[in-house]
C-alpha cells in the first residue's frame, strides 16, 4: 500500500552496515538505541492516556486505520512469536502489508484499556519483534506516533536523536523493507536532495526539497503530506511522487 500505508517496517529486517554483533561498539550503539525507543515510546503512551473516545476513533494517517487500530498494531506486534507470528502470516496470505493492517483491526478490539495495558508491558520490557533490527523498532515507534498524533492535531518536537535514527533507516531501505515504506524510497528520492529544517540532516544529491523534520520523516515512510509543506527547487517534483 502506498501513502498512508498501516504496514510497518517493524516486520522486515534491513541488511545494514557490517558490525561485529559481540563487539563495544555495537553494544554501546544497541544500549542507545533501546534508550531511544523506550523514551518514545514512554511519550506516546502518555499522550494515549488522555485520549477520549471520540479521539481514539479518529482516523489515523494509515488508510483504513484509526488512532486505536495504531495503539493496537504498537501494543501487540512486538509480542509476536512462534505459532502465533505463523498464524498471522497465514491469515495474510504471507503478504506483509496485509498481515499488518488485518491482524492491527483484530487487536484492536480487545479495547482501549488493553491497548494500554499491553504497550506499559512493551514499553517496560523494551521488546520488539522476532529477528528485527533495533532501527527498524525505532522507525515503527517514532512514524506511527505521527501516525496517531498529526490527525489529532498533537504536536511534539522530535528529539534530535529519535529523528536521525528513524530517518536514516528509512532513506536507506531497501527491498523488502521498503515495500513496508510505501514503495522504492530511493526511487521517490531520485534526483532530489531531502533536508530537515529544524534537525541537522539531509539526505541525497540534486534539486533540493526543505522541510521540517516531521514532514521529512512522513515522505521517507511514504504518508501523505501537504505540497504547501515542501519548498525549495525539486518541491514540485517531490510532491508529484507522493
Amino acid at each position: 500500500m502506498r501513502n498512508g500505508s498501516p504496514a510497518s517496517p517493524g516486520w522486515v529486517g534491513e541488511a545494514g552496515h557490517a558490525l561485529d554483533p559481540t563487539g563495544p561498539e555495537q553494544t554501546d550503539r544497541m544500549s542507545a538505541l533501546e534508550a531511544v525507543i523506550r523514551t518514545e515510546r514512554e511519550a506516546l503512551l502518555e499522550h494515549l492516556e488522555t485520549l477520549t473516545p471520540e479521539q481514539w476513533a479518529t482516523p489515523s494517517l494509515c488508510t483504513g486505520w484509526r488512532v486505536q487500530d495504531v495503539a493496537a498494531h504498537l501494543a501487540w506486534a512486538p509480542g509476536l512469536r512462534g505459532k502465533e507470528a505463523v498464524q498471522e502470516l497465514v491469515r495474510g496470505r504471507f503478504r506483509p502489508n496485509r498481515v499488518v493492517a488485518q491482524s492491527a483491526v483484530r487487536w484492536s478490539a480487545r479495547g482501549t484499556g488493553a491497548i494500554l495495558e499491553q504497550l506499559r508491558r512493551v514499553t517496560a520490557a523494551g521488546a520488539g519483534p522476532m529477528a528485527v533490527p533495533q532501527a527498524a523498532v525505532l522507525v515503527d515507534a517514532v512514524v506511527h506516533a505521527l501516525d496517531i498524533r498529526r490527525p489529532l492535531g498533537d504536536v511534539r518536537a522530535l528529539p534530535p536523536a529519535a529523528f536521525r535514527g528513524a530517518a536514516d533507516f528509512c532513506a536507506h531501505a531497501r527491498f523488502p523493507s521498503s515495500l513496508l515504506l510505501g514503495g522504492p524510497v530511493r526511487r521517490r528520492l531520485a534526483g532530489l536532495r531531502l533536508v530537515a529544517d529544524d534537525q541537522d540532516w539531509a539526505h541525497g544529491e540534486g534539486a533540493e526539497v526543505r522541510a521540517s523534520g516531521e514532514t521529512v520523516l512522513l515522505v521517507l515512510a511514504g504518508r501523505p503530506v501537504g505540497a504547501d509543506e515542501l519548498r525549495g527547487p525539486g518541491a514540485a517534483t517531490l510532491a508529484g511522487r507522493l
